[in-house]
């Protein structure tokens, strides 16, 4: 009989989709039963749903976890399950929730040993999540989320929510909740975990026009309904710690309630790096004028106003006693300035001081070493550091990027033992020079991977803060980075690329997960390349190695994927994948392609092609687009969104933004009546017939197999063309025709087979229009069968060789260092450094470890080998960035990146998002040889290497990499 009930349970049960399908859990072992049984704990099952049970006296961030988790419950299956406050009106299956020390009911089943919390007990934030057979009278089966504080049982009750199917961006990014009617927990599955880093946040900032536009449209001001949406969202991202908006705003003075809400989620507040003790900016601007006494009075001064100042910090620090906070300390200037020309360390040591003092008196119930208490080495404030000020040791060293996602200074083993820990400033978005960058998602999640390892391995883990902006756009790394914040170890560098199918899967379903995350990867990419707001006509090749038309192939493919996908999903994820997926995808397609338009417009316009207004046209239609994908953005979900993406990022001509996006200028040209031809060549900006000296790029069988003419007309009318070759084995995709007003390009090939061995130069004579014809010279190089025998490794051809670094023929470890590849790192491929990151510092590069690659040059004398490093900074005091490079048995140089450490190499450092460095070497004889590259000091990122042989041509990303041949382990 009951093996009977058991089959027919068993069977109604996997009858229909089960939701294990969809359970889905981002870095962290699902716990909904894929396959259900008896044993299994029934959350919902047919409309019947467990009870939800909490103490009546939970804190209420406890209270208002369950609460949501009620409503996702209802959300998924229909079915809104009991809140219960008491054990006498129980289910059969109840879950229960309470914090270790203040909930009796937890803290029996301790005692009975039915869960054991051991290695939770003494964590912040440590949270379990257990099924317990019979816990009490009446429940046969209870699903425990027990937790070390208050935050520790939200987590684990938000943890649930995301596993039966509710995203975090449910209601931040429109994503859908992933419906079922049966939802059932593994009874085997025993979660335990806590954050490695304690204080996990987001810095809402540079928030207008966008956020403040639409807080006003829909809140009216920044108010708390508008920061319940934030808290709730940080907390199933499992954040705590926020710096609210401050441009026009004080979070406190705002609206009372706001530090009363976010106290109840569990968010930890802070202000910013240059708002001391709880006070918002925008307060002094507000009650300065009633602060201080005499000559100083009002003044944000304190040389001049000490004791006003010192009144207005104190009512700041009484007012946020009740609530959990973290104190910044210190000063700048106002509006986020210098606090002075001249580094004043008397005075500032003396602040700091007296905001202790104050501290001192105001939570005069609890040691002031509990009191949290940061500083905030950001831009100047670092120097007066490094200059011997110091704070005490309880106080956590917060350090800064240097706006653009490259960490300028972490702690030494020194500074490790301070028991107020250290942490790090980051930042998604900028205002402020060389370019503000505000508008979209430009930091691929390697790049923070990169430095955030870096910080955690350096022991900069109290404090993990980034600044996000305007929220909206920074979804997908602003989830990356708190996750990592988590725990960094869940997430090494081999999982970046699972980390975006996770992602996708869980918003998307998995169907499209694998293409939705190289969307993702992929346009983040394209925009830490160069960010939107940089780019310029000219920043993409349109002469060398086929750069601009290239990158926009590239973008324009991404974009028909990301559509097809589009229309492939569900209407319900549609929104959803809008937000996420298709208008970055489409929209960073679009400025890209409007910058490379323009320079090609320009450029017709200088040769006087007839189809130079074509261009021109292309502009303004990408322009145009542009204009509509934000209002397209703007009227999903009814207008939900109004304002969202209305962050000027067209039109850049100095360090901030226009005022509104502003169209390139363009150039239009008026053809004449008659025939006339144009000939230009991939390469270069000359032409025929302004210019006689019209020479292709060298052909090598080791190089790219075709190279371009273009035949234009500089009329109206169309003209006919022929092209000879002076030699048989050169072909011309097309050898006469009809030249209307558009260009029309000839591909240029060798037939290798018949091409004769050794250096010839050869002539495409073409006819059409006007005097004689335009003579285009093409050289080629083919080595002959001996030397061809003994090619290995990467070829020289065109008087180069381009290698992506994570493409070593071997390598030598050393002392347990290794380089190691950083996948989807990098401007083109990926990039290498040198695991584990520690303190070690290789001073003989013979004894260090190395990345060797093979070469078969065809060039001997002196070369030129360039390394694209990651722009990363001195962040150990007192060193640069050294590498050693050696060819062949040449003695190792020695190369520091940094070795120009000016505000102009830093500007170029970041704008390009790579450091150059070069070496010289001279190459004996032509043939195979061996290039090294030696690890000296940490952090080290290496993207690609370019060996100048004497043809290498300027452009933003380098050439394609070379051919390999005969690769050896």
């Amino acid at each position: 009989m009951l093996k009977n009930v058991l089959l027919n349970w068993a069977a109604t049960v996997l009858t229909s989709v089960l939701f294990a399908a969809h359970a889905l859990a981002l870095g962290n072992p699902s716990f909904v039963s894929k396959s259900p049984t008896p044993e299994d704990f029934r959350l919902v099952d047919r409309k019947v749903s467990a009870h939800l049970l909490v103490d009546k006296n939970a804190d209420a961030a406890i209270q208002l976890a369950m609460r949501n988790l009620q409503a996702d419950i209802e959300r998924v299956s229909g079915s809104r399950p009991v809140l219960l406050n008491k054990v006498n009106d129980v289910s059969t299956h109840t879950v229960i929730a309470g914090e270790i020390g203040k909930s009796a009911l937890i803290d029996r089943m301790i005692s009975e040993q039915r869960i054991d919390v051991s290695e939770i007990a003494d964590k912040w934030e440590g949270y379990l999540i257990q099924v317990v057979d019979r816990p009490i009278a009446g429940v046969d089966k209870a699903l425990v989320i027990a937790g070390s504080d208050r935050r520790a049982v939200a987590y684990g009750i938000y943890e649930i929510s995301e596993q039966i199917g509710v995203s975090p961006w449910y209601w931040w990014a429109d994503v859908p909740v992933r419906k079922a009617e049966r939802i059932y927990i593994d009874a085997d599955k025993r979660v335990v975990d806590w954050p490695r880093v304690k204080y996990r946040g987001i810095f809402l900032n540079d928030e207008a026009p966008a956020l403040t536009n639409w807080v006003k449209e829909k809140y009216g001001d920044y108010n708390h309904q508008f920061y319940e949406k934030v808290f709730e969202l940080m907390m199933r991202l499992k954040a705590n710690y926020l710096w609210p908006a401050m441009w026009n705003n004080a979070f406190n003075d705002d609206d009372p309630l706001n530090m009363v809400r976010a106290h109840e989620y569990g968010i930890v507040m802070g202000t910013s790096h240059h708002e001391p003790m709880m006070r918002a900016d925008k307060e002094w601007n507000r009650y300065g004028k009633n602060f201080g006494s005499g000559r100083g009075k009002g003044a944000w001064d304190y040389a001049v106003n000490a004791d006003g100042l010192y009144d207005f910090w104190k009512e700041g620090a009484e007012r946020n006693k009740p609530y959990d906070s973290i104190y910044t300390l210190g000063m700048r200037g106002q509006a986020d300035t210098p606090m002075s020309e001249e580094q004043n360390i008397g005075l500032l040591e003396k602040i700091v001081k007296d905001q202790r003092e104050i501290l001192e008196e105001v939570f005069d119930d609890q040691p002031l070493t509990e009191v949290p208490q940061l500083w905030a080495l950001y831009k100047e404030v670092q120097g007066y550091y490094e200059s011997g000020m110091r704070v005490p040791e309880d106080v956590t060293l917060l350090w800064a990027d240097d706006n653009w996602g490259n960490i300028r200074r972490l702690p030494t083993p020194e500074e490790r033992q301070r028991s107020g820990g250290a942490g790090v400033y980051y930042h998604f978005d900028y205002v402020g020079g060389p370019r503000s960058y505000r508008w979209i998602n430009v930091t691929p999640i390697a790049k923070v991977w990169e430095q955030m390892n870096l910080a955690y391995a350096y022991g900069a883990d109290r404090i993990w803060l980034v600044n996000v902006g305007d929220l909206k756009p920074q979804e997908f790394p602003t989830e990356f980075f708190l996750r990592m914040a988590w725990n960094p170890e869940t997430w090494p560098k081999e999982r970046l690329a699972e980390f975006g199918e996770l992602w996708a899967a869980r918003e998307f379903g998995a169907e499209h997960a694998e293409e939705i995350a190289a969307l993702i990867q992929g346009y983040s990419r394209h925009n830490g390349r160069r960010k939107p707001e940089l780019l310029e006509p000219g920043t993409y090749s349109q002469h060398h190695y086929q750069e601009a038309s290239r990158l926009d192939s590239e973008l324009a493919e991404m974009v028909a994927r990301a559509e097809d996908i589009y229309r492939k999903i569900p209407p319900r994820h549609r929104d959803a994948f809008f937000q996420l997926v298709l208008y970055p995808v489409k929209a960073s397609a679009v400025v890209s392609q409007l910058y490379t338009a323009t320079a090609r417009n320009r450029l017709y316009a200088s040769q006087g092609r007839a189809d130079t207004n074509a261009f021109a046209n292309k502009v303004e239609d990408l322009f145009a687009l542009d204009a509509s994908l934000s209002k397209q953005f703007h009227n999903i979900n009814g207008g939900k969104w109004n304002h969202m993406m209305s962050q000027p990022h067209i039109g850049y001509t100095h360090w901030n933004n226009p005022p509104a996006n502003t169209m390139p200028a363009l150039a239009r040209y008026q053809p004449h009546g008659e025939a006339d031809m144009g000939v230009a060549v991939e390469g270069s900006g000359q032409f025929w017939p302004a210019s006689g000296n019209l020479v292709l790029p060298e052909f090598s069988p080791y190089g790219e197999a075709r190279h371009t003419i273009e035949l234009f007309n500089r009329g109206t009318k169309p003209f006919d063309f022929s092209a000879t070759t002076s030699a048989p084995w050169i072909h011309v995709s097309k050898t006469e025709g009809t030249v209307m007003q558009h260009t029309l390009p000839l591909s240029v090939s060798i037939d290798w087979e018949n091409a004769p061995a050794g250096r010839h130069q050869e002539i495409i004579d073409i006819k059409g229009t006007g005097w004689g014809s335009a003579r285009v010279r093409v050289n080629s190089f083919k080595p002959d069968a001996d030397t061809a025998q003994n090619i290995k490794g990467f070829v020289e051809a065109g008087g180069y060789v381009a290698i992506e670094a994570a493409n070593f023929s071997r390598k030598r470890d050393a002392d347990g260092a290794a380089w190691e590849e950083i996948p989807l790192h990098g401007r083109t491929h990926s990039s290498i450094s040198v695991f584990p990151a520690s303190d070690r510092v290789f001073e003989n590069p013979q004894q260090a470890p190395f990345v060797e690659y093979d070469l078969t040059l065809f060039t001997a004398g002196e070369i030129r080998i360039q390394g694209l490093f990651a722009p990363s900074l001195n962040f150990r005091p007192g060193r640069g960035m050294r590498y050693a490079i050696a060819l062949d048995d040449a003695e190792p140089q020695v190369v520091d990146i940094l070795a120009d450490l000016s505000p102009n190499a830093w500007e170029t450092a970041v704008k390009d998002g790579v450091r150059k460095s070069e070496s010289v070497h001279q190459v004996a004889k032509p043939g195979q040889h061996r290039l090294r590259i030696y690890a000296l000091d940490p952090g080290v990122t290496l993207q690609k290497i370019l060996v100048d042989t004497g043809g290498l041509e300027p452009s933003y990303l380098g050439p394609p990499e070379s051919r390999l041949v005969g690769a050896t382990p």
